[in-house]
């Protein structure tokens, strides 16, 4: 059992957290802050329990200094400010004498952001790298380490392992809420227990496929990953994504387990990935060799829903189809509304499943709706997280 916040005397305490403020910017504003709201009540503990509070996050992918400008926290900065209802001191350096002397008149009460910690990726990666020197110079800012990370728990970098290295460590609640639920399918869960995987490749998902296949009753597959195991039953999918490397794995799982595989019987079609396209919806044996298999059909939805319908744990990762566009977004906005009236406990993955479902007007629906799509992906391979394998256990 690892240490929480709850296990800190924080009074008078400079506390660093490391948040996920990873949110999408348009034009300077947030356009969903979902992220920052899940990090309040970590902050608000807290600064509840008499801490002054120093927050790191990144922001995008920094590969150039052009890429600084579009990804500045301050944006961030003025959101948060908003959201607890205080000033937000927010530090435009990831290092130095400017943070050196916010970060020591900082008082009981405060908060302070720093800047996008992957603007340290331009000088030799340092952060994504987990360089030591910075994830040292980091700790030094505070006297102990919370990390409420899930998103980047999936990565060894500076912010997260190199901080945690040299400083007494605990994760916050957006991280004790994530493995708690995330539990619900990963340990031992009620049967039936439903896997819906949708997304691109199938080589992303490998392990995945391979992990939960033994532990579930069914594995519903769609999104662009079913045509490579349509291609490898044997169908023309003409223009349909097809992850080749892949194929193989593909008749090895539905050789093995072909009573939980569950693949689409029909296909929405387009000819282009476009909103223009004519759309056509075909049984998964009539796509035309110039069309492209951008979403599960009606019939395939039904099929699913038997299956959703009588599980009593349901994981979803992946779209079902190419949901940002509307006329390929059908699967998905069906499969979310049969589950929201599931008697079930339904953990939804992060990333674009999350995105569907809160932008599609689920974001109360489910058991769990995971910030980390990465970091959920791996526990549910089975694998460990470096960001919370290095907090401290508790005694």
């Amino acid at each position: 059992m690892k240490k929480t916040v709850r296990d800190f005397d924080l009074k008078d305490k400079k506390v660093i957290i490391r948040v996920d403020f990873n949110v999408p910017i348009k034009d300077g504003e947030i356009t969903d802050d979902n992220r920052i709201r899940e990090s309040l009540k970590t902050i608000n503990y807290c600064l509840d329990n008499g801490a002054s509070v120093i927050l790191l996050s990144h922001l995008g992918r920094i590969k150039e200094e052009s890429d600084k400008a579009k990804n500045s926290l301050e944006p961030v900065s003025f959101r948060l400010s908003e959201l607890l209802g205080k000033e937000v001191i927010f530090v435009d350096e990831t290092r130095g004498d400017l943070l050196d002397n916010e970060v020591a008149n900082l008082s009981s009460g405060e908060v302070l952001l720093v800047q996008n910690t992957r603007y340290e990726d331009l000088d030799g990666k340092k952060e994504s790298g987990n360089d030591p020197e910075l994830g040292k110079y980091w700790a030094s800012l505070g006297d102990i380490f919370i990390n409420d990370a899930f998103g980047t728990a999936h990565r060894a970098h500076a912010s997260n392992v190199g901080i945690a290295s040299n400083l007494d460590s605990g994760i916050g609640f957006l991280i004790e809420k994530e493995l708690n639920n995330l539990s619900i399918a990963i340990d031992n869960p009620k049967i039936p227990f439903t896997v819906i995987l949708g997304g691109s490749k199938v080589s992303d998902k490998i392990g995945v496929i391979e992990n939960l296949v033994t532990k579930c009753d069914y594995l519903l597959i769609g999104g662009g990953m079913a045509y490579t195991f349509l291609k490898a039953k044997g169908y023309n999918i003409g223009k349909s994504l097809l992850d080749s490397e892949s194929l193989d794995f593909c008749k090895k799982m539905m050789d093995e387990y072909s009573d939980k595989i569950i693949l689409p019987v029909d296909s929405v079609n387009g000819k282009d990935i476009n909103d223009d396209t004519e759309v056509t919806e075909t049984s998964v044996s009539d796509i035309k060799s110039d069309e492209i298999g951008l979403d599960i059909g009606l019939k395939t939805v039904m099929l699913f829903k038997e299956y959703l319908e009588k599980s009593k744990v349901v994981v979803w990762n992946g779209p079902v189809g190419y949901s940002e566009i509307d006329k390929f977004s059908n699967g998905t906005k069906e499969l979310l509304y049969i589950l929201s009236k599931c008697d079930c406990d339904t953990i939804i993955g992060g990333g674009d499943t999350a995105a569907a479902a809160i932008n599609f007007g689920y974001k109360d629906a489910f058991t769990h709706i995971s910030t980390g799509g990465g970091a959920s992906l791996e526990l549910l391979e089975g694998k460990k997280l470096p960001g919370i394998e290095c907090i401290q256990d508790r005694k």
